[in-house]
């Protein structure tokens, strides 16, 4: 014993480091503990140390104080992200860095925040970099964010041509049949069954949203797939979009392999329908594989039938989420708004009543003339955008203009080579410096005439047009309210997902009414990659005057 502390002792004074003799007498596990105690307490000491006593560089925002290095604020801002910006806003100005598992995240608020990474240049700033890693081994090789962004572009365009005027018109019927077949089969709620379900509805809308955008934009012979194999691969692939996987791409986790099976098998399950399209082996009606099918790209170069998969994939993947979570937040606030509830079921009376006393069908055009409709969606839209951070890869220096840096100092940032730069526009939509009342849900102020909603959408839809390569669209990147995106990565299937939504909302609330059926209006989840309720039970009640 006396040997093996001599030795220890004379090792580390060797090494100049100076034990106290009491600590080389305890026993090793215990010595192990404090050791490691010891040094993160160095570790976080000199990191505080750093921050406080040395000179920061003026040139560059300020930094988010943090006491655990490389992991820096990922809990602070993980669990409330929109808590985070709010208050690191009042701290640190509009334009601030944070540490994020090592990567160093500048984030801009505000429209002109929105401005600098939405409508940033490719020359500067890149969606593929800051998100391939995430979305390739889900959507699949050569599409999205694994290519370059012209071909992307190009990508947008092809999908927009199948959204014609005449295919949307089509939906809303389809949608119709899909609701009644859902709501009395997989919920059996009907004058034969039961009168009153409580469901989690998040857990409904998923379904329903996958059902309704696979009879519609995908095609029937995808609705018709959809059986327990493929909600299994959905459910695995889905299980590859998270957070964690968003941070660590490639953990050798089971997830992880799930996720790479399913994608292979659903890319498999759509090859097989455009084989069996072109042996003719199918009826089929003009969906949106039929559409992308003889696309080429300015070089010439046609999309596979792989690529094709792909972007099915994509569609799917993408639009399930944001909808599912949109339907759900939209319909949790009606059942906690009756009144509101029941002002949406006149509307319907009102514009869709027939002399029968029958209500005539939704249509495409009928949308447009629903301004409560319209209203309760984009009031839902700006209190939960469905993705709290966008995030681009900075690839070369980005000058931060004194107006939006520190206005009050009139000093510029430059935002460096290598960071990550994050839009919020979501802390535009709740910012009560804009809004008044932003945090309560009030559907009645898109209805006021040149109030602050009607002033945003024209600012998101009539300003600067620009055509990035899918056709000619608002810029739309400096207004407080940015319910698809802006610039270049502006959603194209912004006209589908409110003719869905507006569709399902109105099946429902002409036979149902909706309860809460908990003490108080859901909370909100964002430890998932898209922002959604947590416990969203609600009860359907068939009305007692079905028309």
């Amino acid at each position: 014993m006396n040997d093996t502390f001599s030795s220890k002792t004379s090792l580390l004074n060797d090494l100049g480091i100076q034990i106290p003799s009491w600590y080389m007498t305890l026993p090793l596990p215990l010595q192990i503990v404090i050791g490691l105690f010891g040094s993160l307490t160095a570790i976080i000491g000199s990191n505080v140390l750093r921050q406080v006593a040395l000179p920061q560089n003026k040139n560059l925002p300020p930094v988010v104080f943090h006491y655990i290095p490389w992991f820096g604020s990922a809990a602070y801002y993980g669990e409330d992200p929109y808590k985070f910006f709010f208050e690191c806003r009042d701290k640190y100005g509009d334009v601030f860095t944070f540490i994020l598992m090592g990567r160093r995240i500048t984030v801009a608020l505000g429209p002109k925040g929105n401005n600098l990474s939405l409508g940033g240049k490719t020359s500067q700033v890149r969606a593929e970099d800051a998100y391939t890693h995430l979305t390739t081994p889900v959507f699949g090789k050569g599409v999205v964010y694994d290519c370059p962004n012209e071909m992307l572009m190009q990508q947008k365009k092809f999908i927009k041509s199948g959204l014609t005027t005449e295919a949307l018109q089509s939906y809303p019927p389809l949608i119709d049949d899909e609701c009644e077949e859902f709501f009395d089969h997989e919920l059996g709620l009907s004058k034969t069954k039961k009168s009153t379900v409580k469901v989690d509805l998040l857990k409904s809308m998923s379904e329903l949203i996958i059902l309704t955008a696979s009879r519609t934009l995908q095609g029937k012979e995808v609705r018709a797939g959809i059986n327990g194999k493929f909600a299994q691969y959905y459910e695995d692939l889905d299980g590859g979009f998270t957070p964690l996987n968003f941070m660590f791409p490639n953990l050798p986790l089971p997830s992880y392999r799930r996720r790479d099976k399913a994608q292979k098998a659903m890319s498999d399950f759509y090859m097989k329908i455009i084989e069996d399209r072109k042996k003719g082996e199918t009826d089929h009606e003009h969906d949106m594989i039929s559409s992308l099918q003889g696309s080429v790209y300015k070089d010439g170069v046609p999309l596979t039938d792989r690529d094709i998969s792909h972007i099915m994939i994509a569609l799917l993947m993408a639009g399930q989420h944001t909808s599912s979570a949109t339907s759900s937040w939209t319909l949790l606030h009606l059942a906690d708004r009756p009144d509101i509830q029941e002002q949406l079921y006149q509307e319907q009376i009102n514009y869709f009543k027939k002399s029968d006393g029958t209500l005539g069908p939704m249509t495409y055009e009928s949308i447009k003339e629903l301004p409560l409709m319209d209203s309760i969606i984009r009031e839902t839209l700006r209190m939960h955008a469905p993705i709290h951070s966008i995030y681009r890869k900075v690839i070369s220096d980005i000058p931060v203009p004194p107006s939006l840096a520190s206005p009050s100092e009139q000093q510029s940032y430059i935002i460096p080579k290598g960071h990550f730069i994050l839009a919020a526009p979501g802390v535009s939509q709740m910012d009560p410096r804009i809004w008044s009342n932003s945090t309560t849900w009030t559907p009645e102020r898109w209805l006021e005439e040149k109030g602050v909603g009607q002033t945003a959408v024209e600012t998101y839809t009539k300003s600067e047009q620009v055509d990035y390569g899918f056709g000619s669209v608002s810029k739309g990147t400096e207004s407080p309210y940015q319910p698809f995106g802006a610039g270049r990565h502006r959603c194209v299937g912004e006209q589908f997902a409110y003719t869905q939504l507006s569709t399902i909302i109105a099946y429902i609330v002409r036979h149902y009414t909706l309860k809460l059926e908990v003490p108080t209006f859901p909370e909100t989840n964002y430890r998932t990659m898209i922002v959604l309720p947590k416990n969203p039970q609600v009860s359907f009640t068939l009305r007692k005057q079905e028309v």
